[in-house]
């Protein structure tokens, strides 16, 4: 999950409040501790998310708080988790959509399409122009070709293929 708005902050700290009063409800709940590993279960899941979403709540807050003259530095772990970059990268310019929109001179809806779906519906052009206009610069970019994963890849499509043919043989 990535907060993406105001809107959504304060629902994440909603969210951490209640996942909070239930980590203390387990530590405090004599009874759930007479087994040990049940309860430890339940209150590691617990806090698993509590850890979550203190991370999402950091991370926005870094986000809106930053210093404006100054450049941010966004981490990208992979392209798939480059439209996270570009929305992490308005929210540090302090751009609203419609400001996004009127850039790129596109409708308003259109920038929050991009963003409700994480830029799926974007062609690579578009994603290129967003990052243009968010100032976005790649500094190090590393891509690492893993030859498992395209063979891996390629056994998955062709096991999909063979079932969709099968399907289609059948009809």
């Amino acid at each position: 999950m990535m907060i993406k708005n105001e809107q959504q902050y304060q629902n994440t700290k909603e969210w951490l409040r209640r996942f909070e009063k239930s980590v203390a409800e387990f530590d405090s709940n004599e009874d759930l501790k007479a087994d040990p590993k049940r309860w430890k279960l339940h209150r590691d899941s617990y806090q698993s998310q509590v850890d979550e979403l203190k991370a999402e709540i950091a991370e926005y807050e870094r986000l809106i708080n930053c210093d404006n003259t100054q450049p941010i530095t966004v981490t990208v772990e992979s392209l798939n988790k480059l439209p996270e970059a570009l929305i992490r990268a308005r929210i540090a310019a302090k751009m609203s959509l419609f400001e996004l929109a009127e850039i790129l001179e596109i409708d308003e809806q259109r920038v929050k399409e991009y963003e409700d779906t994480d830029y799926q519906c974007a062609s690579f052009v578009e994603l290129l122009e967003v990052a243009t206009a968010l100032g976005v610069e790649f500094e190090n970019a590393v891509i690492k070709v893993d030859f498992e994963e395209i063979e891996e890849v390629k056994r998955t499509t062709q096991k999909w293929r063979k079932s969709k043919m099968s399907v289609k043989s059948k009809a």
